[in-house]
C-alpha cells in the first residue's frame, strides 16, 4: 500500500516535526514567507514543507528539507483509505471550504492541525462574510490576512522585512497570461525600446510561454536562476503574475499592472506601484516615465 513501506516512512516524518502543506502557485508562497518566518520561530528547526518544490526551494532556508506533493506516498493526506506516518504538528496553508481537510488530518497530526486560510473568501471580488480576520469592509492584505490568523492559533506573528535593492536598471516581464486584458506583449517591447532610447539600462524578461523573438531577450529555466539574478536589484515591469511576487520578495521595487484583482490585496511586498488599467492611465509614454523618475 502507497505510504506504508519503511524506506518511505525512514525518510518523512521523526513524530515531532511540523508539516508545512502550501499547495499555492509562485505568488502564493511568496506571499506567505512571513508565515514561513514566524512557523521557524515558533517551532524551530523541525520544519518539513510540503507543495511545489519549485516554489517551496525558494525559501528552503526555513525548512529542514522540502517534498513534492505530485509524489504516490502524499496520497494518504488525501484520502480515507490509505494510511501514512503521523507528524507532530501538520499546518495547512490553503483553502478548507467544506472541512474534510480539518477533519481528515488530525488523524495525522499528534497535536491539534494548524489551518491558515490563504486568502479571505472576498480576495477574487465576492463578499467577504463571517470571517474572524477581517472587520467587515475591510480590506487586508494577504499577508496581514494570514498573519492575523496566527495570532489566533497562539503563534507569535513575525513580518519578514525586505530591504529594498538598487533601482538602477529595468527588467520588464512580458507575461500575459490567461487574461486578455492584462498588457500586451507588444507594449513591453515597445517601452523597452524607449527606456533604452532614453539611456536606461533595460532588459526584457521572457516568460516560459511566451514565444518572444526579440533580441536579447532573457529567459531562465530555473527559478533559482531567476533569484540570483533579482539579487542585482532593479525596477521590475510586469503584470500582476507570481514572476512580480518573486521580484518583490527579493527586494527589487516593482510596478504591477492590474487588470481585475484588487491590488490593496494582492500587490506584491516590498516597495511596489500597482496600476489598475480600469482607473489608473497605462499607457507607454506614461509609465516610460513613471521609471526614469525611480531609476535617477
Amino acid at each position: 500500500m502507497p505510504g506504508t513501506g519503511p524506506q518511505f516512512l525512514a525518510g518523512m516524518s521523526t513524530g515531532d516535526e511540523v508539516l508545512v502543506v502550501h499547495l499555492g502557485g509562485l505568488g502564493d508562497v511568496c506571499l506567505s514567507e512571513s508565515v514561513f518566518l514566524s512557523l521557524r520561530r515558533h517551532f524551530g528547526d523541525r520544519l518539513v514543507a510540503l507543495g511545489n518544490r519549485r516554489f517551496l526551494d525558494l525559501f528552503g532556508g526555513y525548512f529542514v528539507r522540502t517534498h513534492g506533493v505530485e509524489s504516490r506516498h502524499w496520497l494518504y493526506l488525501f484520502s480515507e483509505k490509505l494510511t501514512g506516518p503521523r507528524w507532530g504538528t501538520i499546518v495547512f496553508i490553503g483553502k478548507d471550504r467544506h472541512g474534510s481537510i480539518r477533519a481528515r488530518w488530525k488523524a495525522h497530526s499528534i497535536r491539534e492541525p494548524v489551518f491558515i486560510e490563504m486568502y479571505p473568501e472576498g480576495a477574487f471580488g465576492a463578499p467577504c462574510l463571517d470571517d474572524e480576520a477581517i472587520v467587515p469592509g475591510e480590506t487586508v492584505h494577504i499577508e496581514d490576512y494570514q498573519l492575523r490568523q496566527l495570532s489566533r492559533v497562539g503563534i507569535e506573528p513575525a513580518r519578514k522585512e525586505i530591504v529594498p535593492k538598487g533601482a538602477r536598471r529595468v527588467i520588464l516581464y512580458a507575461e500575459e497570461g490567461f487574461s486578455k486584458e492584462k498588457w500586451p506583449v507588444e507594449n513591453f517591447v515597445a517601452l523597452r525600446e524607449m527606456l533604452g532610447g532614453a539611456g536606461v539600462d533595460v532588459c526584457l524578461m521572457r516568460p516560459p510561454k511566451e514565444s518572444l523573438t526579440v533580441e536579447g531577450s532573457l529567459f531562465f529555466e530555473d527559478l533559482a536562476d531567476v533569484k540570483e539574478f533579482f539579487g542585482g536589484g532593479g525596477v521590475f515591469v510586469s503584470n500582476d503574475s507570481g514572476m512580480a511576487h518573486l521580484a518583490g520578495a527579493s527586494g527589487l521595487t516593482t510596478i504591477t499592472i492590474f487588470t481585475g484583482f484588487d491590488p490593496a490585496v494582492w500587490h506584491p511586498r516590498g516597495r511596489n506601484t500597482s496600476l489598475r488599467t480600469r482607473v489608473d492611465k497605462v499607457d507607454i509614454e506614461s509609465l516610460a516615465g513613471m521609471v526614469v523618475g525611480i531609476t535617477r
